[in-house]
């Protein structure tokens, strides 16, 4: 049975309902189970570290990733969802670091690297509960229980078994790369981490002077921001091509008013070869100090000379090593250490840390005559994207995997892959992918997969193992847990005689484990082999932006490495969500509302939809605001909910007025003839095909805004239109066409909007699954909405006819209300005509077609229609936008003004068309002019205000008469009483009466309520009466308002108080009984159970039941000319002769009454119908009731047998009937019921 649904509802506690629901039915277990043997749909899940709670970028890239996994499980696909974890790498090791006051490899070895890494593994999941809450919470369905962790030691020998796979192509190679270098976690970066954390800093800013040894009076001078790299200086460089200049100082002075003397020109390449004075003798035995040439230095910034420092510097490595400066196998002039502090030989700053020297090194430059210049310089600059501390650039000891050499095949899988949106993978990601670089994937840290390479001391034998076989084979240890205290003590027998072979120190970049995730997921290749192989590449995954230098690259280069194709077939990537002041989301700063007080507020459904339904689903950035979620509830939902819910209202009507069960059956619901029943059809078919469409192409963006739309579709225009026929004011089969079509249409609705909003759709789909025929039901198990296919289209039901015809009638309408908007003439008050001008006649037929709506939505008494605006006298002008233009234009706007004005009719419809106009040589478009619609004064066209839309143009009569005026006022009563009604909580099916009273009396809005009571009523569907409210009343609710100058007072109360008729015998359907036993007359009517509320469905064969139930006679009975296809509608007030024993059937029924002592009894509280019969004696002559009696067969009558009851003999219950009352003296009377209140309703 459908349910009631209530008025008001809390979007986020209906959630929690649906949550339980879902997990007491396992929901997506049953989905997984149901869909096992379907085509298989591979999504590939990103890993997020647990160390931190999820945040909107989470919830984002997991709303789009949990919407396109439910389409494509609700289009027919087995879709595996498994939850994966990032748990090694620096974002566990530097809580651990922090937590235990760590500063280097010093303090780890004091630990121990099995102590280090069993604190790590006891944070990895630290927030693995919140996020699984979380998940759970907004409504994403993904599997914990069968997750991945990049911890497992299966997933760990699947990244062995790929990194074995890349040193076996002769991939991997060992170097000292310039890298960016994370001092706060003694580690280099990869270059996309780098680039993940840039900021706007100052930094030193200091010009330097180096003395050339030819001639120490003449000075290059070179510009730098890190003066911490200077004691590591080797060499100078100049652009060969740029033009130098050599300069002197006229006299001494501040260098603020310094003059210097131009000597002459020369090109770069002139210095060339020169040698310099070194600025410390740190390393100056190093063949060096001298100045080199590369097109790397640019005029743009500094001086022109760059000070080369080859280990802190990418671009001065490689100048320094193609000039011999430094050789790639000597041992590195590196002299900082991991934690970024000096080591012993720079002797002046030993142990400070290189930013906090930067002073005591320019106070150096300064005493030791060095220093030119120093100021500060706010620039852009990498900081670690864990510790938010500075990169240094730093060259270190590391594995590569050689990337550069497969540029050409990284693009060439780039482009079979399908990007939303498409220009990430042009430009972003296709031009990261251009510069692509070796990757560096080795860590020297201690929480990681460990590198499987062992090597003799001198580098020279090398063994890479691929499984955890190998490794038992190689050294004789089984081991179950590839970790680095597991198996850095093992060791492998040389094979050329060097001893033995030691594992390397460092671990992989945890990017080389989720870059790996494909495999290692499934344990490829060592299970699951035929499973990966039939389901690789994926056909679907999602992340932000910043991946494009991230997990969405690792992919692809490993994928590529081993297999030569793409790891994935489509992507979407998602923009960041910033603050709503287009800031970075802090903690710190506490510039965003915590997501989970946002579900708490407003709903998980609320927040996906605003997220999907917002730029960031293009890539682009959105500025979280709060009253974004909330306008998703207020124009979103509550119009949605408030359509599900008028529907359910007219079931139940229709089910309570007409005793009609309505059940749902597409396949044999009967085709509606009314336009907008077909017009709503045909838009949601038209909808489905669009949905499926865009959605198999991953266009979210184009997607969410169409279901918007729809649902403004659906109740602003459809439910707005059809509430008369919905409420089964124009007959029972109109109202049965137009139920059907909503509930189709919402039905639809609920499964195309259930990816997107899977709680709303659930909540609705439970209760309006009891309105669908089971037969028509495809689905074994139809017990969640989450377990339903997508609809299909019904082409058949596509007319693009009737929604352009509609669309032209929304044109009309909106037209209209803008004219009424700004004439502000409320739409209570009808007005005479709306005229619609269109150049096209079969527009105009169209708009004809449903003129009845367009009459009923402006409240217009006429609809002409024309083509010709000539004949109304209308002529287009236009103003100038002063702020805009004035703005712009400056000096020749006055000109142009004056040219505006002169514009013709014409010249400005032809604006219209094309959005634009040349004035004056000035170009101008729409917002910088305001067109107005003017009437000539011959055109007798005074009355009309006008607005077009460039298609069509709408004139409305604005001077309204009084009886319009009036009408208008009653529409104004009409909808306080409405608002009164809703405000009590009331429904349609209520019974209720509204009293009124209008002060001071017989004033105008007074005789207006007394001139259109007819019209209120048949609006608000209960009677309207003036007051007294009878005493006796059950008041539901009362209000006093102001209305045109009057007080008006509205009092609602429980029951219909219609003016009763006067009762002329029994109240309800009834038959008088003449019995004969064994042809004697026995002569009485029998029993008050042969009243009958309704003979409908009642037959004859139904009525002899009963009289044998009731008359307690065995043998065979008989009713005279009384068969099964007696039409007993007939029978009310006859009297049949009934016959016992084995005579044969008397006289045929006669017409005369011998009903006897009969009062009507009136119950003032009854729910199901007020008015009952009541028989004083029962035979005729026998069993007469006393007052007592009278009492106990009240309350049976009206199933009140618990309840104490009093008669009165008049409406307003003040006469009680007296306890002593003859009885018979109540024959035919009227008696009024009164019950009196329990204990606990008193």
């Amino acid at each position: 049975m459908v349910e009631r649904v209530p008025e008001n509802i809390n979007f986020p506690s209906e959630e929690e309902k649906i949550i339980n629901f879902w997990n007491e039915k396992d929901c997506f277990q049953e989905c997984l189970k149901q869909s096992k043997n379907r085509p298989r749909y591979t999504f590939y899940d990103g890993p997020p570290f647990a160390t931190g709670l999820p945040h909107y970028g989470h919830i984002l890239a997991g709303t789009i990733k949990d919407i396109v996994t439910r389409f494509y499980h609700q289009s027919g696909f087995y879709v595996d969802r498994r939850f994966g974890w990032d748990c090694h790498g620096l974002p566990v090791e530097y809580e651990i670091d922090k937590t235990l006051g760590i500063k280097g490899p010093e303090d780890v070895a004091k630990m121990g690297i099995a102590e280090y890494n069993k604190q790590c593994r006891s944070i990895v999941m630290r927030y693995s509960n919140e996020w699984e809450a979380s998940v759970k919470r907004m409504g994403r369905w993904i599997d914990f229980q069968n997750d991945y962790k990049t911890l497992y030691p299966w997933f760990m020998e699947t990244v062995w078994w790929v990194f074995k796979q890349l040193y076996d192509k002769g991939l991997v190679y060992r170097g000292v790369k310039v890298m960016p270098f994370s001092t706060a976690c003694n580690t280099p970066l990869s270059n996309f981490e780098a680039n993940q954390n840039y900021k706007d800093v100052q930094d030193p800013s200091v010009i330097v002077n180096f003395p050339l040894v030819e001639n120490e009076d003449v000075a290059l001078i070179a510009w730098t921001t890190t003066p911490w790299t200077l004691p590591s200086n080797l060499a100078l460089c100049v652009n060969p091509e740029l033009l130098y200049v050599k300069v002197k100082a006229l006299f001494k002075a501040p260098k603020a008013f310094q003059v210097f003397y131009l000597l002459f020109r020369f090109p770069g390449k002139t210095l060339k070869g020169k040698k310099y004075k070194p600025l410390f003798q740190y390393f100056a035995k190093v063949r060096a100090f001298q100045v080199l040439t590369d097109n790397y230095v640019k005029e743009e910034e500094g001086t022109g000379v760059v000070h080369q420092a080859p280990y802190f510097g990418a671009d001065d490595y490689r100048v320094c090593t193609e000039y011999n400066i430094i050789q790639k196998d000597q041992a590195p002039i590196c002299p900082v250490d991991a934690s970024g502090c000096f080591t012993s030989e720079v002797t002046d700053f030993v142990g400070q840390y290189v930013k906090d020297a930067d002073k005591n090194i320019i106070k150096w430059l300064k005493e030791n005559g060095r220093l030119v210049n120093a100021s500060s310089y706010k620039h852009n600059y990498p900081f670690c994207w864990r510790s938010d501390t500075p990169l240094i650039y730093k060259a270190v000891p590391s594995w590569f995997v050689r990337v550069e050499h497969m540029v050409e095949n990284l693009l060439d899988n780039n482009g079979k892959c399908y990007w939303v949106p498409e220009f990430v993978r042009e430009k972003r990601f296709g031009n990261w992918l251009r510069d692509a670089r070796d990757w560096a994937i080795s860590r020297n840290r201690y929480w990681g997969t460990p590198i499987p390479i062992w090597v003799s001391d001198d580098f020279e034998e090398v063994v890479c193992i691929g499984s955890m076989a190998e490794l038992e084979e190689l050294t004789g240890i089984k081991v179950t847990d590839l970790h680095r205290e597991n198996i850095d003590d093992l060791t492998i027998p040389s094979r050329r005689g060097k001893g033995v072979l030691r594992r390397i120190t460092e671990v992989f970049d945890c990017w080389f484990e989720s870059g790996s995730m494909p495999y290692a997921q499934v344990h490829y290749p060592f299970e699951n082999r035929k499973e990966f192989e039939d389901s690789f590449p994926a056909d679907f995954i999602a992340e932000g932006i910043d991946q494009t230098r991230g997990w969405f690259y690792t992919l692809l280069v490993l994928s590529t490495a081993l297999f030569g194709k793409p790891p994935f077939k489509n992507v979407i990537v998602n923009g960041l969500v910033l603050a709503s002041d287009g800031q970075k989301m802090s903690k710190r700063k506490k510039n965003y509302p915590d997501p989970g007080l946002i579900v708490q507020s407003y709903g998980a459904d609320a927040l996906r939809l605003y997220l999907i339904n917002s730029p960031v689903v293009r890539a682009e950035n959105l500025r979280f605001k709060e009253e974004g979620v909330r306008d998703v509830l207020k124009d979103v939902f509550l119009p949605w909910y408030n359509a599900y819910r008028f529907l359910v209202q007219n079931v139940q009507r229709l089910q309570k007025e007409e005793n009609i069960h309505f059940l749902y059956n597409e396949n044999t619901a009967k085709k509606s003839d009314n336009i907008m029943d077909k017009w709503i059809q045909s838009f949601t078919q038209s909808l489905i095909q669009f949905f499926k469409a865009e959605m198999k192409a991953y266009r979210l963006y184009t997607v969410v805004p169409r279901l918007v739309k729809f649902v403004d579709m659906l109740t602003n225009w459809y439910v707005r239109t059809n509430r008369r026929r919905l409420k089964g004011e124009s007959g029972t089969e109109d109202c049965l066409w137009a139920l059907e079509t909503l509930f189709s249409v919402l039905f639809s609705m609920c499964r195309l909007m259930a990816p997107f909003t899977p709680f709303i759709t659930e909540m609705m789909y439970q209760n309006l699954r009891h309105l669908i025929d089971p037969a028509s039901v495809e689905e074994k198990d139809n017990s969640s909405i989450h377990y339903l296919m997508l609809p299909q289209v019904r082409e058949n039901l596509i007319d693009k006819r009737i929604e352009g015809a509609v669309s032209r009638m929304q044109s009309v309408i909106e037209l209209g209300r803008v004219i009424r908007d700004r004439k502000t003439l409320p739409v209570k008050y009808p007005l005479k005509e709306v005229v619609v001008i269109h150049q096209d006649p079969e527009a105009l037929k169209d708009i004809e077609s449903l003129q009845k709506y367009i009459l009923e939505e402006l409240n217009v008494r006429q609809l002409t229609l024309s083509t010709d605006k000539d004949k109304y006298g209308i002529r287009l002008r236009a103003e100038p936008d002063h702020m805009v233009l004035g703005k712009r234009l400056k000096g020749a706007f006055k000109a142009v003004t004056a040219s505006i004005k002169e514009l013709t009719s014409e010249q400005l419809e032809a604006f219209q068309k094309k959005g634009s106009i040349v004035v004056d040589g000035h170009e101008l478009h729409e917002e910088d002019l305001r067109l107005m619609y003017t009437f000539d004064q011959s055109s007798g066209s005074a009355q009309y205000e006008a607005h077009s839309d460039a298609q069509v143009l709408v004139l409305l009569d604005v001077t309204p008469d009084q009886s319009m005026v009036d009408e208008g006022v009653a529409r104004e009563v009409i909808n306080r009483i409405q608002k009164l009604r809703k405000k009590g909580h009331l429904v349609p099916s209520d019974e209720i009466t509204v009293y009124y009273r209008s002060q001071p009396e017989g004033e105008y809005l007074d005789s207006v309520i007394k001139a259109h009571t007819d019209f209120i009523l048949a609006t608000t569907k209960a009677p309207l009466l003036p007051f007294p409210v009878p005493k006796t009343a059950s008041v539901i609710i009362d209000e006093k308002t102001q209305l045109k100058g009057s007080d008006l007072e509205l009092t609602i109360v429980k029951g219909s108080s219609a003016p009763r008729a006067p009762l002329n015998g029994p109240a309800c359907t009834y038959v008088n009984l003449q019995v004969k036993v064994n042809n004697k007359e026995q002569g009485s009517t029998w029993g008050e159970n042969l009243f009958f509320s309704s003979l409908s469905g009642v037959t004859g064969k139904t009525i002899s039941q009963i009289i044998m139930k009731h008359m307690y006679i065995c043998n065979c009975l008989f009713l005279t000319e009384l068969t099964s296809k007696t039409d007993v509608q007939t029978l009310t007030g006859k009297t049949l002769s009934v016959t016992a024993g084995t005579a044969s059937p008397g006289p045929a029924p006669s017409t005369d009454t011998i009903f006897s002592l009969t009062p009507s009894l009136s119950l003032l509280e009854c729910q199901s119908g007020d008015v009952g019969t009541l028989l004083l004696v029962n035979p005729v002559g026998q069993n007469r009731l006393n007052h007592e009696g009278l009492l106990s067969e009240t309350a049976k009558v009206f199933g009140l047998r618990s309840r104490r009851l009093k008669l009165y003999l008049d409406e307003d219950l003040t006469q009680e009937l007296p306890a002593d009352s003859s009885v018979k003296s109540l024959d035919t009377k009227t008696l009024f019921v009164r019950v009196l209140p329990t204990t606990a309703e008193a």
